[in-house]
């Protein structure tokens, strides 16, 4: 019984990459009371209420971003969700999973194995990546998950005026442009080793953006957007570091005295950078990675991400 679950879950995930019928775990749910089904835009109200009750700063409007991106799994029992994992596929082989929550009363009942095990299913074969937190390394390890990186989370209004930042010759700041979409999906996919286009599509409907032009052609870009207590800078792709300082210190000047989030990689090296504009590190996760890792093809690097969910 319990394999044709499994098989059921992933061919209907195969099929149309959304669930949509109720679904059941591989393994029994620890109380039988509780029931697994696909999230629903009508869930976002309750999945915000969870994020809020476990003290992450997402809005409703970033849960329904984040949903329209990709699909998701909700734990329910009678008094409503309980529980909740998202889902997103970057082409053929490659995915993420987040947003993996547990209503801290209902925390200790297995519900959050039984949310990967769906969540895990679906994304069949894909290289599978997610940002860890301490409490959640040990669930993911079960999984198969093996940490490949960092993430250093900082934020703040900002207590030093950004920096003007010299570039070398021929390299410039400038508004994105009606032709830039495709070139910067193909910097930041070459940068991040898989398919990144669907992610800059989306954002670039809710936020704006800049780019790291030499001699007129794009070679690096930086996006801001509303998210949680105000903005985020985010992804942040160049070929150098002082490129992406550039890009960094010219949302940071268009948001002087306003509360800015970026999350940078562990090997950018703008950590201290970013502690002495006043942008302190606040949160660390690891990076991990179920399958076989991306290799970047050297083009460009990724100095900044989407966010923890959507990398």
């Amino acid at each position: 019984m319990r394999q044709s679950l499994r098989e059921a879950v992933r061919k209907e995930a195969l099929k149309e990459s959304k669930v949509t019928e109720p679904i059941a775990p591989a393994s029994a749910p620890t109380s039988a009371q509780v029931r697994y089904r696909p999230l629903t835009a009508d869930d976002l109200t309750a999945a915000h209420e969870l994020s809020m009750a476990v003290k992450w700063p997402h809005r409703r409007e970033d849960w329904e971003f984040a949903l329209n991106l990709g699909a998701g799994v909700a734990a329910e029992d009678d008094s409503g969700v309980i529980g909740t994992a998202l889902r997103w596929e970057f082409g053929a082989g490659h995915g993420a999973l987040g947003m993996v929550i547990v209503s801290p009363e209902q925390q200790g009942r297995g519900i959050g194995r039984d949310l990967m095990t769906l969540t895990v299913d679906a994304l069949a074969e894909r290289t599978t990546f997610l940002n860890a937190t301490p409490a959640g390394l040990p669930l993911y390890e079960k999984f198969g998950f093996k940490a490949i990186g960092s993430i250093h989370q900082h934020q703040g209004a900002g207590g030093a005026h950004p920096p003007v930042v010299a570039l070398a010759p021929g390299e410039r700041i400038r508004p994105l442009g009606a032709r830039d979409p495709e070139r910067l999906a193909a910097l930041w996919s070459h940068a991040a080793g898989y398919d990144r286009a669907p992610v800059l599509e989306a954002l670039l409907q809710v936020a704006e953006g800049v780019v790291l032009a030499r001699d007129g052609e794009p070679i690096g870009f930086a996006i801001m957007r509303r998210f949680g207590r105000g903005h985020v800078i985010g992804p942040v792709v160049a070929p150098h570091a002082e490129g992406a300082k550039a890009l960094i210190s010219h949302w940071l000047g268009a948001n002087e005295g306003k509360f800015t989030r970026i999350d940078v990689t562990g090997d950018s090296g703008l950590s201290d950078w970013l502690d002495e504009l006043g942008l302190p590190k606040v949160d660390s996760v690891v990076t991990m990675a179920r399958g076989e890792t991306p290799r970047a093809d050297g083009r460009g690097q990724v100095f900044a991400i989407t966010n923890q969910a959507l990398g």
